[in-house]
């Protein structure tokens, strides 16, 4: 029989350089390296016997690879889709592995607090959902639907009555603004609180240095030299902190504190000087707002809402200190501690800038409305099942 002449092949500017790139490229799979290269031979008016010489590879092959290009262009050098062998599992067994995988352990009696997908997959034959199956094949199937039993994220409830309120306050005092008028040149704001438990830990044997390929290396045993808590204040608008270290925290300890920043310029003669607190047993109600009043007149206390330490700014830098004095923990006494932050203040003041901060009230009351929708859906979903009970 005679044979069919070869499909004429001809280039746009374009393919030949994608071809060159695909035929010459380090990162290219060998297989389209391969396939370029029979294209970019065709293109230039060989022979299908003649391209089969230079690269090795089967005459059919090269006829097969040279139509396809003709045909479908770039796109029929990849793969086809193969059919594959049939499905292990059906799709409703998939879908039953997605429900366990979205229940909590003890719906089923089991004594765990979260699924892994070992313990998911014992579960799956347990139930007779499968007769057997892999931690492997449980994993692909959730992660296709994002479904991450194994993590948790926290959250709390909203307890106390005024804190739309409250947390406004803070936050105009962020802005810059007290009752809706803005404050003054002499009205300053300091966020404080207690970062408690600050542990000497004596590694028994010294730290090593970072090196080549090599991170820093730390001895997990050591020696107890006891413990201190560190208090500070942060002046949110000049971002300048205040601290010391006590044994225990308390009402003593935080007045010292007061003590240590108001009798310094510009608090001293300030107008104002606010005071932003959370709720701690040191600085609680209006108790502690007239023992500060009392000492110091121009001294206001502003509380955060209940269970909202985060709207306190201090703790921003009670992290910075967390990740870059405290951890990891290696004095030898508590003296070394307290001298570590004190000199970490002098460091962060030369060159500390405000932090950018852009929680403001009018996304506070879209947080609020957005807990409100699930509030109220959930109060209706548990109102539905209620009703069918």
């Amino acid at each position: 029989m005679p044979v069919a002449p070869a499909v004429e092949i001809a280039l746009s500017a374009a393919e030949r350089a994608q071809l060159k790139k695909m035929a010459h490229g380090h990162r290219t799979e060998h297989r389209l390296r391969v396939r370029a290269q029979v294209v970019l031979h065709a293109a230039r008016g060989r022979s299908n016997a003649h391209i089969a010489r230079e690269t090795g590879l089967h005459l059919d092959t090269v006829r097969t690879w040279r139509g396809r290009f003709a045909e479908h262009r770039l796109s029929g050098l990849a793969d086809r889709r193969r059919s594959g062998r049939p499905a292990s599992f059906t799709t409703l067994q998939t879908a039953q592995v997605k429900a366990l995988a979205c229940q909590l352990p003890a719906e089923s009696g089991a004594p765990l607090s979260r699924w892994n997908c070992p313990e998911l997959a014992r579960e799956v034959v347990a139930r007779s959902i499968a007769g057997s199956i892999s931690a492997s094949t449980v994993r692909r199937w959730p992660k296709a639907d994002a479904i991450k039993p194994w993590q948790h994220r926290s959250w709390i409830f909203i307890t106390d009555p005024d804190f739309r309120s409250k947390a406004a306050r803070v936050l105009d005092l962020y802005a810059r603004t007290r009752d809706g008028k803005p404050l003054g040149a002499d009205d300053y704001v300091i966020s404080a609180d207690e970062k408690t438990s600050i542990q000497a830990r004596c590694r028994c044997h010294p730290t090593l240095a970072p090196g080549q390929a090599r991170a820093m290396r730390v001895n997990h045993t050591y020696g107890r030299g006891g413990a201190l808590a560190y208090l500070a204040a942060y002046d949110v608008h000049r971002a300048k902190v205040f601290g010391r270290c006590e044994p225990t925290t308390g009402i003593d300890p935080f007045m010292a504190l007061v003590a240590q920043v108001m009798v310094q310029e510009p608090y001293a003669s300030a107008k104002r000087v606010f005071w932003v607190v959370d709720n701690g047993s040191s600085h609680r109600g209006n108790k502690a707002a007239d023992r500060l009043t009392a000492v110091y007149p121009n001294a206001v206390l502003v509380h955060t809402p209940v269970h909202a330490s985060w709207l306190n700014q201090v703790e921003i830098f009670f992290s910075v200190v967390q990740r870059k004095v405290v951890s990891p923990n290696d004095f030898t006494d508590l003296a070394q501690v307290g001298d570590r932050l004190r000199a970490f203040e002098d460091r962060y003041n030369a060159t500390a800038q405000p932090f950018q901060w852009k929680f403001t009230t009018t996304d506070l009351d879209d947080l609020l409305a957005r807990l409100d929708r699930h509030t109220s859906a959930d109060r209706h979903h548990e109102s539905s099942i209620a009703l069918a009970a």
